[in-house]
């Protein structure tokens, strides 16, 4: 029974989410994915930007002003690869995106802006690689461990109206993933907890402020992609349907992005960090029709951490709804699927009077649509 091969708006800035769901397929085995998502995210500002009153000479009124669609549409591609080695070791390869942002408050036409789309905008973009290498070893009564290492690529630059400027370096860092499992073939149950490690880069960026006076230098701050638990769980409940799902702890408040220059600036301030820890759900149905077809029904739900969100994340929790169906002839398995997002809604922060709102985003949402393709030889 095929899951849904679509991405979800999910915590932090996570584009993609671990599953080890490739290491319990029969036999050897090859999937690739492609999922596209186009999120709806727009604002008002709610409150005025002014410098002035520490000594800055930026106002920029903008109140009831729209910012447009901030969120910009992306892509998805991910390759899984399982090879049985003997009966009880089976090995798998995963490259995935895990991390990732696409943020594009374009140049204003309206006077006065929107603060963040004065003067050429502002856009902010992470781009990120990840490869992963695990090994499963099977137990007896029906106990399995697993572990490997993950391997992370990532990098970003920003661009604000206020001609603050940064781009990084593109870094490689090492993390981990340990995990055990509990079967029940006979009942298609299956239990797995996986432990994914924080993944740490140190970037050398360049950063530019010209309207503070400070030409483009060489700085260095470090950010880290935090650990992460999943529990992965699977059952049948009658003939041929599943229930399937997950639940997922991420430590976000352990992420942050601060650069040198644009800290020193603010009073410390971050480009991006998070306040609270994030728990996704997702559960589903699935229903085999016959022997070539089957069909699942996915929600999925993260809770509203209420209190500020960031400028260039101007999003706070989701609730998704998701079908898809599978095709199998032979060897061969297709999926489709799509979900609709409903993306909480947000206030951010005024960073000239802060503890007050500057934007209030709200009734946004999102599409998503996939494919996976998977082929057991």
């Amino acid at each position: 029974m095929g899951a849904s091969a679509t991405a979800a708006h999910a915590g932090g800035i996570e584009r993609s989410s671990l599953s080890t769901g490739i290491l319990f397929e029969e036999g050897n085995y090859v999937e690739f994915s492609f999922g596209s998502v186009a999120p709806d995210v727009s604002g008002a500002q709610v409150g005025t930007f002014d410098t002035t009153p520490a000594g800055g000479t930026t106002v920029v009124p903008g109140l009831g002003q729209s910012s447009g669609d901030v969120a910009a549409d992306y892509k998805l591609l991910s390759f899984g690869y399982k090879n049985d080695l003997t009966d009880k070791l089976h090995l798998a390869l995963i490259v995935d995106q895990p991390i990732g942002a696409n943020v594009d408050y374009a140049a204003a036409t309206a006077i006065p802006p929107y603060v963040y789309n004065a003067g050429t905008g502002s856009q902010a973009d992470v781009d990120s690689l990840g490869l992963t290498a695990l090994l499963r070893y099977q137990l007896e009564n029906n106990i399995s461990v697993y572990g490997g290492l993950r391997a992370i690529r990532t990098k970003g630059e920003v661009s604000l109206f206020t001609s603050y400027t940064m781009n990084t370096t593109t870094e490689t860092d090492l993390g981990y993933v340990l995990g055990a499992a509990w079967e029940k073939p006979e009942i298609a149950a299956r239990v797995a907890l996986t432990y994914q490690s924080e993944v740490t880069h140190d970037f050398t960026a360049t950063e530019a402020f010209p309207a503070a006076s400070i030409p483009s230098s060489p700085t260095q701050f470090s950010s880290t992609i935090p650990q992460s638990v999943t529990l992965e769980f699977q059952t049948g409940v009658a003939a041929d349907t599943l229930v399937f799902g997950s639940v997922k702890w991420t430590d976000w408040s352990e992420f942050d992005i601060s650069p040198t220059i644009f800290g020193a600036t603010s009073g410390g301030g971050s480009l991006v960090d998070y306040d609270e820890d994030v728990i996704t759900y997702n559960l589903g149905l699935g229903r085999r029709f016959n022997d070539e077809w089957s069909g699942a029904i996915l929600i999925g739900h993260e809770k509203s951490q209420g209190g500020f969100s960031g400028n260039l994340g101007p999003t706070d929790g989701y609730t998704s709804l998701g079908l898809a169906v599978t095709r199998t002839i032979e060897n061969v398995e297709v999926t489709v699927g799509g979900r609709y997002i409903w993306i909480g809604d947000a206030e951010t922060e005024n960073g000239t009077a802060p503890g007050t709102a500057l934007g209030d985003f709200d009734d946004n949402n999102g599409v998503a649509l996939g494919l996976r393709v998977g082929y057991s030889f």
